[in-house]
């Protein structure tokens, strides 16, 4: 993958209340190239944001088999795959695991690339992390904002049940 495109990412999500509304903010760089991303829900949780930004941000990628670097502030998304948690989540098919939705559809779309996950420590030096931060929290006070389906319907409704 010699050829291939390096991507850096910057992801950041954020959550007022969490649960309550929430949003994500993502940079992407690449050579000369630079992409600023961020959307919003009416009632999430931190954590979902955190994720559903890594994933927003690989899917934004137009070119397969790119090196991408992702810098979060999340351990609990770096820690993840740096600390091999997702190996022991996939084999026990996300049982008891939050989340289970997005992390289905991270592993879906981390394929399509080489990825490494990089943790940064959050409100801090890392310029593009608090531009992140920013768009995150910009992102969840917006009017009118859309629902997490996943969230509001199961976590909120465990009665319920969706298929992803």
């Amino acid at each position: 993958m010699l050829d291939s495109p390096v991507v850096e990412i910057y992801t950041d999500g954020a959550a007022s209340g969490n649960p309550g509304p929430g949003g994500y903010g993502i940079v992407l760089k690449s050579g000369k190239h630079r992409k600023e991303l961020s959307g919003g829900f009416r009632k999430t949780t931190n954590n979902r944001m955190e994720l559903l930004a890594v994933i927003i941000a690989l899917e934004s990628l137009k070119k397969p088999n790119c090196n991408v670097t992702v810098y979060t502030d999340s351990k609990y998304v770096s820690d993840a795959f740096n600390l091999g948690w997702i190996e022991r989540w996939k084999r026990k098919n996300f049982k008891k695991v939050k989340n289970p939705d997005l992390w289905h559809r991270l592993l879906k779309v981390i394929n399509n690339h080489n990825v490494k996950f990089v943790w940064v420590k959050g409100h801090a030096d890392n310029p593009e992390n608090n531009l992140c931060d920013k768009l995150a929290v910009q992102a969840s006070k917006q009017a009118n904002l859309p629902a997490d389906e996943y969230y509001e319907t199961l976590i909120e409704n465990p009665q319920n049940t969706l298929d992803f």
